[in-house]
This record gives C-alpha cells, sequence and structure tokens, in this order.
C-alpha cells in the first residue's frame, strides 16, 4: 500500500462517520491510507470502522498534517471553521476535499478560494450530487433540444427532522453562533444539494452567473435559521432557478431537481441518480447512471491529471445564493396554527407544505406567489448582486 495517499480526516462524527466508510472503501481499492483523525476529543476504538488500523489522533488539524505527511485532507466540521481548516492545509501544500457548504458567507468563500488559489494544491467541495453521470447526461439532453428550448429550472426537498436535530451540536440551526456566521438553514445546508444541482444544470455555476436572489425563509421550529424557505435565482443565462425546500414535510420523500422545456421536462432525483425524460409526443423514459466518488476523483488528479467535478470557483454562484441567505431579514416564525408537532416522531409539520415544494419547483414561484397562507409577499427579500 505505500503508493496508497495518506489522508487525514477533520470532523469524524456525524456526517464525518460517512466520509470514514468512504474512505475505508478507498483503502480497501489501495486508492489511500487513513493517516490521521482531528477530533476534539479522539475517536474510541467502538468509533471506529474495521479495517482502517489505527490512525494518529490530535485535536492539532496543523500539527497533524504534518506528523503524519498527509497528501489529502477531508474537511467535515461545522461550516463556520471550514475557511480556517482550508487554509491551514492549502499553505502546508496538502490537496483538498472541502464538505459543504464551502462557507458560511461570501467574504469566508472568497478569503477561501483566493487563498487556495494562491498555493496551488487541489480543492474539491464535496458537493457530491455533481458527481453524477446523469448531470452531463442531462446537460447533452437540453443542449441536443429534448425538451425543446429551457424555460427554467425547479428544485423541490420535502424532508423531516425531529427537533433533536437542531440539538445535536451548538451550531445546528444557527444563523450566527458567538458574533460568527454559521447560516445552517434548509437551502444551505441540508438541502444544498438542490440549490447546487439546479445551477449546475443551468449552467449557472460562477458568481458572475447570479443577478439577482429573492428569498423567503420560514421557520416551524424554535430555531434561529430556516427551516421552510424558497428562493428564486435570476441569472446570466437568463431562466430562472426556483428552489423550494422544508424540513418539516407530512411525508418525506426524495429531493429533486426539474428541468422546464417547452416540449418537455427532465426530472433528476439527485441522490438515486435518476433520471425521467418526459416530452410531447413520446412515451416517458427512465434512466439510471452511475456516479464518480468526489475523494476518489480527487487523488485521481493527483495521480494522472483527471479534472475535478467541483472546484471552488464552480460553487460561486452557489454562495452567491448563501449570501443572499444570510443577507435576508431572520427567518419568521410560521404562525402557531400554520404547524403541527407530531408527538410519536418528535418532529413538527406544516400541513400542505409537501404539495407547495412540489408546486414551486414546478411552477417557479415562491410561497407567497402560490398563495401560501402563512407567506407574505412583502417579506420576500430580494438581493440584487
Amino acid at each position: 500500500m505505500s503508493s496508497a495517499v495518506p489522508i487525514v480526516l477533520a470532523g469524524a462524527r456525524g456526517h464525518g462517520r460517512w466520509h470514514l466508510d468512504n474512505i475505508r472503501r478507498l483503502q480497501d481499492k489501495g486508492i489511500v491510507r487513513l493517516a490521521g483523525i482531528c477530533e476534539l476529543t479522539p475517536l474510541s476504538d467502538d468509533e471506529l470502522p474495521e479495517g482502517l488500523g489505527s490512525p494518529e489522533q490530535s485535536a492539532d488539524f496543523g500539527a497533524l498534517l504534518d506528523s503524519t505527511g498527509a497528501r489529502v485532507a477531508v474537511i467535515c466540521t461545522p461550516i463556520p471553521t471550514h475557511t480556517d481548516l482550508a487554509l491551514t492545509a492549502a499553505r502546508k501544500g496538502v490537496h483538498l476535499l472541502l464538505e459543504k457548504p464551502p462557507a458560511p458567507s461570501y467574504a469566508e468563500y472568497r478569503r477561501m478560494a483566493d487563498g487556495i488559489a494562491e498555493t496551488g494544491v487541489a480543492c474539491q467541495i464535496g458537493f457530491q450530487s455533481l458527481g453524477s453521470h446523469a448531470v452531463p447526461a442531462i446537460r447533452t439532453m437540453m443542449a441536443e433540444g429534448a425538451i425543446g428550448e429551457i424555460t427554467g429550472i425547479g428544485g423541490a426537498g420535502a424532508w423531516a427532522r425531529p427537533e433533536s436535530y437542531y440539538r445535536r451540536a451548538p451550531w445546528a440551526g444557527r444563523r450566527r453562533l458567538n458574533g460568527v456566521d454559521v447560516i445552517d438553514g434548509a437551502l444551505t445546508n441540508p438541502l444544498a444539494h438542490a440549490v447546487a444541482t439546479a445551477l449546475a444544470l443551468n449552467g449557472s455555476v460562477r458568481a458572475a452567473d447570479v443577478t439577482a436572489v429573492e428569498t423567503e425563509l420560514l421557520r416551524a421550529n424554535d430555531i434561529e435559521s430556516d427551516d421552510t424557505s424558497c428562493v428564486r435565482v435570476s441569472n446570466a443565462q437568463d431562466r430562472p432557478v426556483v428552489v423550494a425546500a422544508t424540513l418539516c414535510a407530512e411525508d418525506p420523500d426524495e429531493p429533486y431537481v426539474v428541468v422546464h422545456g417547452d416540449r418537455g421536462r427532465i426530472t433528476f432525483w439527485y441522490k438515486q441518480d435518476r433520471v425521467l425524460l418526459q416530452r410531447a409526443g413520446r412515451g416517458p423514459e427512465e434512466s439510471e447512471y452511475g456516479r464518480s466518488d468526489l475523494l476518489e476523483n480527487l487523488v485521481e488528479h493527483l495521480i494522472d491529471g483527471t479534472d475535478l467535478l467541483v472546484t471552488p470557483e464552480v460553487t460561486g454562484a452557489f454562495m452567491k445564493v448563501v449570501e443572499a441567505i444570510r443577507l435576508a431579514p431572520d427567518p419568521a416564525p410560521l404562525p402557531a396554527g400554520a404547524w403541527q408537532l407530531l408527538p410519536d416522531e418528535q418532529r413538527r409539520v406544516v400541513p400542505g407544505i409537501d404539495g407547495l415544494v412540489a408546486a414551486a419547483a414546478d411552477t417557479l414561484a415562491l410561497y407567497s406567489e402560490l398563495g401560501a397562507p402563512w407567506a407574505d409577499p412583502a417579506r420576500t427579500n430580494e438581493v440584487s448582486t
């Protein structure tokens, strides 16, 4: 395994457990070797998947990179820590897989991206859906006119999270913590893939592509950030991108992105790599696609120059949406009659929200435009960029 690339994982609990399993998979293939884990408290033997050996553990990220000789760092830590940790690694010449969202503000994103560019290290941002082979396939369908002229892109995410989800970490459900931006909302964290994937399919990936962002941010839970929200992104491609999301669904379902054409539509369930092509005068055609793992793609880039799938620059448009959400007024609490608690699951649901999320993706309209009784058009916030 001498050719295996040594890796340090920062943040091995929570979502970091997924990275541990993925590193184990790639280590079994002889591609990488887990050299170190950075956590405030070391992982116990029970927390470490079998077969990963005994990686060095430390709470000092920089020192761990030095002592392990890591070539790659995977950063899966709280959002406000991303930029400083990424720059620590980059300045040591360590290449990066940085979990999404890359930063809590556009300024922090630019500090990260510009600093990394100066060092010349490779950086992949962890929007795993953009590794789906469905993305280039859908772009080809669009370019070839399969559904006619493209009129816009919708995104829908109707998920459920119990009240305990917001107690899992001090930063969960927060817009700010100790004076530092966090911006942990439905569209910026759990359903960030819906936003990033919709923008990618529209060809609006760079910051300069975004001309204006309208936001409607609401919450049923007793939190600072939004759990029920929608956004409309105006862009240089001159096709609206509307994404609606909730963590208070009645019947949680697979999130998806839908490309609207004047002669049909393409629906992409991005977690399943599943695509449905519907067009005038033809029967529906469903396809499933493979997916390139982003860590594996990063290692291939280092070994043989394979193109990176998700560089910091192609997350610029997504970060413009994060910035608009950051600058928007704090999310409005839904009126007491607009949500109810499911006692068995200890989670709050918003009756009717599943249909509204789907309708927003279908019609490219915001909640207030769809007549949601709790969405006040006067509170719709627009940020021109």
